[in-house]
């Protein structure tokens, strides 16, 4: 079964750092590419970053702020959040992605296994 399960959110302070995991089974994490998504509340789901054959991408957003790597050893992918924003409020989900042109990263239609969600928070 591939199951995807996204952990580490919380409350923290804008500035503040938290680091996100998802954690996969089933499949090996760099077989495949792997997306992390947001979505606010009245808001559309959007692409946060995307990890696939060492290549790693990132909404406009969060450059600079965010880094996505890969624990192949943990079977894990990990989305490290610094200087958060109070617009980084949302809930964070990973996925995974067949092979597909990495101009299509953001687009979720095109992942076909979703974890579950995880609150990040940001506020004083």
């Amino acid at each position: 079964d591939v199951q995807l399960q996204a952990s580490g959110g919380g409350l923290v302070q804008p500035g503040g750092s938290l680091r996100l995991s998802c954690a996969a089974s089933g499949f090996a994490v760099d077989d495949y590419g792997i997306g992390w998504f947001r979505q606010a509340p009245g808001k559309e789901r959007e692409g946060v970053s995307f990890i696939n054959v060492g290549r790693k991408f990132y909404a406009d957003a969060v450059k600079g702020r965010f880094t996505i790597s890969r624990d192949n050893a943990k079977n894990t992918v990990l989305l490290q959040m610094n200087s958060l924003k109070p617009e980084d409020t949302a809930v964070y989900y990973c996925a995974r992605a067949p092979r597909l042109p990495f101009s299509l990263w953001r687009d979720s239609s095109y992942y076909g296994y979703w974890g579950q969600g995880t609150q990040v928070t940001v506020s004083s």
